[in-house]
């Protein structure tokens, strides 16, 4: 019984510490470094600028956010031009990733994200790029053009379930990325995050302090490989991130049947 009341009060105490303290520190935060970005962009067309501060804003997050993270693998990060791809779990994976990756990189997002006030205009000055999803034939485009931005030596970063988990389950995998990869003939890097479900979960806006493990595997090479090898790469990285990721403290896992676009 007073176990149980105990767990009320923690919970009933993390609520109010998430929702009184963390909320409205994260808004001004995000405000703050935001506009912080969009005045460096005058200065630099690069973006380069953009995600020093970008990993400055994720920094202060985790700390205020209670959020420790655990990086294993850091020297599969090799030079040069890659995608890199991880699983989608939460709202806080792209300040985890920011805070943590000792590298320049770009995301490709869905282009609604630009559309967005304020945000559209950080991510276009910041030279994040867009995919197209309106049709085969502007996303196959999309495509294309993210694949030369990588081929001309831009790490590129991509969500291949092109959304969050809504269940902790690891999702299909969309085969865009690893288009993209065999396209520009760069190295795929794969990424698995475990701990940010439990942190941020996609239904609620309570943080919660906690762990997160960041485990970056060895570099799959695309040599040789042509598009219409996409499907089964895709297939093939999606085993392997679930089997980590079910080795590291989770084991739901959706199926692993590939969406097509």
């Amino acid at each position: 019984m007073r176990r149980s009341v105990m767990s009320k009060l923690s919970y009933t105490s993390s609520r109010l510490r998430s929702g009184l303290i963390f909320a409205p520190l994260y808004g001004l935060t995000t405000a703050a470094y935001g506009l912080v970005s969009m005045a460096c962009s005058r200065f630099d067309e690069s973006g380069a600028r953009q995600h020093r501060v970008a990993q400055a804003w994720a920094r202060m997050l985790l700390r205020l956010g209670g959020i420790h993270v655990k990086v294993e693998g850091l020297a599969h990060l090799m030079p040069g031009p890659k995608v890199i791809i991880c699983n989608h779990l939460s709202y806080m994976d792209v300040p985890v990733l920011f805070a943590v990756l000792p590298l320049q990189f770009r995301i490709l997002a869905k282009q609604g994200l630009f559309k967005i006030p304020f945000l559209g205009g950080h991510l276009r000055r910041a030279q994040h790029l867009a995919v197209d999803q309106s049709n085969p034939r502007a996303s196959m485009r999309s495509l294309h053009q993210a694949a030369a931005a990588v081929a001309a030596g831009l790490p590129l970063f991509i969500f291949p379930e092109a959304g969050r988990s809504f269940s902790g389950a690891m999702q299909p995998f969309v085969p865009g990325a690893f288009f993209i990869a065999i396209q520009a003939q760069v190295p795929i890097v794969p990424i698995v995050l475990v701990g940010t479900y439990e942190i941020l979960q996609p239904t609620t806006a309570h943080l919660r302090p906690g762990r997160v493990q960041l485990l970056i595997g060895p570099p799959i090479s695309t040599a040789g490989l042509t598009r219409h090898d996409a499907t089964a790469l895709a297939q093939q990285l999606h085993d392997q991130m679930a089997a980590t990721y079910a080795a590291h403290g989770n084991s739901t896992t959706a199926p692993g049947t590939i969406r097509r676009r």
